[in-house]
C-alpha cells in the first residue's frame, strides 16, 4: 500500500466493522424476534450469543487492528454462513421481487466478504493494534 493511501485503511476497517457491530447490538435489542427468526430458518435459537459475540468482538477487532487478519477471517466465514443459510438458500423457494432482494443480500455478503479478503491479504494498515504490537517487538529486538 503506498502512503498516500495508508490512511484509508482505518477507514476501510471501520466500514467493515460497522456492519458486525451494528448487526450484533441490535440482535441484543431484538433478541426473541431474532432467536425466533434463527429457529424459523432451521439454525438453533441457542446459538444466538454465538452469533452476538462473533459480530460483536469480530467487529470490534476489526475497528481498532486488533488481531486484525484473524477477525476478519472469522468474520468472512461467517458471513460466508449467515449469507448462504439467511439469504440464498431461503431465495430458492421464492420468486419475483422477493427472491431478487434475498439474492442482493447474499451478493452484499459476498461483496463484506471480499473487502475482509482484502485486511486477510494486506493487513489492517494505519492506526491499528497490530501495528503497535509489531513496532514493539521490533525495539525489544
Amino acid at each position: 500500500m503506498t502512503d498516500r493511501f495508508a490512511n484509508l485503511a482505518p477507514i476501510g476497517r471501520a466500514l467493515l466493522a460497522l456492519i458486525f457491530i451494528m448487526a450484533g447490538l441490535q440482535k441484543i435489542t431484538g433478541y426473541a424476534g431474532t432467536q425466533g427468526y434463527m429457529e424459523m430458518m432451521g439454525v438453533p435459537g441457542g446459538l444466538l450469543p454465538l452469533v452476538i459475540a462473533v459480530e460483536l468482538l469480530g467487529g470490534l477487532a476489526l475497528l481498532v487492528g486488533f488481531q486484525t487478519r484473524i477477525a476478519a477471517f472469522l468474520l468472512a466465514g461467517f458471513t460466508v454462513v449467515a449469507g448462504t443459510l439467511f439469504h440464498l438458500v431461503p431465495s430458492f423457494g421464492m420468486e419475483g421481487l422477493a427472491a431478487q432482494g434475498e439474492m442482493i443480500h447474499f451478493m452484499k455478503n459476498l461483496s463484506i466478504t471480499g473487502g475482509l479478503a482484502m485486511v486477510i491479504a494486506f493487513g489492517p494498515g494505519a492506526w491499528a493494534l497490530d501495528n503497535r504490537r509489531s513496532a514493539s517487538a521490533v525495539a525489544a529486538e
